[in-house]
């Protein structure tokens, strides 16, 4: 099995499993974001029966169940491929100026980082940060300030305002961030 094979593989599971948590989750009535923890056991329980599936060689292997399971939460209750950044204390705000150009300052100094958005992703991210802090971003209202579950602070610009895309910023809020000397 080549390198290809096996990343493809990985996306693949990645992907059947976060269906599968997402339609327990709508079958069971819950709010994501309100509800993490059942979103937590609900991943768990499904990683765990494909992993059990995997000694059959029905299924492909997970080789990181604990990895498998903070992503599948991160994409159903958090905020996907941001997640990480949100989680990392060192992380002072992140932003977004194109999909393909996602910055973060870690203790006061920018850098880009490796991910890579679509302009899809990044539509379904602010549709689902913007749907936490009940605002909403149209022709009518092209920038929002919003407030995240958190307490971090987004602010957003409708794409056609700012250059082709939906311009987003995250600043984490005071507590959440290390202190510089």
């Amino acid at each position: 099995m080549s390198l290809a094979e096996t990343d493809d593989d990985v996306r693949s599971v990645v992907e059947q499993l976060d269906l599968q948590v997402r339609d327990v989750v709508r079958r069971e009535g819950l709010d994501p974001q309100r509800d993490a923890d059942a979103v937590r056991r609900i991943a768990q329980s499904l990683v765990r029966e494909h992993d059990e599936r995997s000694l059959t060689g029905r299924v492909a292997p997970i080789s990181d169940v604990d990895a498998l399971v903070g992503e599948l939460v991160a994409r159903v209750s958090g905020f996907g491929p941001l997640q990480p950044f949100l989680d990392d204390p060192s992380v002072e705000e992140i932003w977004i100026n194109d999909p393909s150009r996602v910055f973060v300052a870690r203790l006061g100094r920018h850098e880009l980082t490796n991910l890579m958005l679509t302009p899809a992703q990044v539509g379904e991210l602010v549709e689902r940060m913007l749907k936490s802090s009940g605002r909403r971003l149209d022709v009518s209202t092209p920038f929002v300030d919003a407030m995240l579950p958190d307490g971090h602070r987004l602010h957003v610009v409708l794409e056609g305002i700012s250059r082709g895309f939906s311009a987003v910023n995250i600043r984490k809020s005071a507590r959440d961030r290390p202190h510089r000397l």
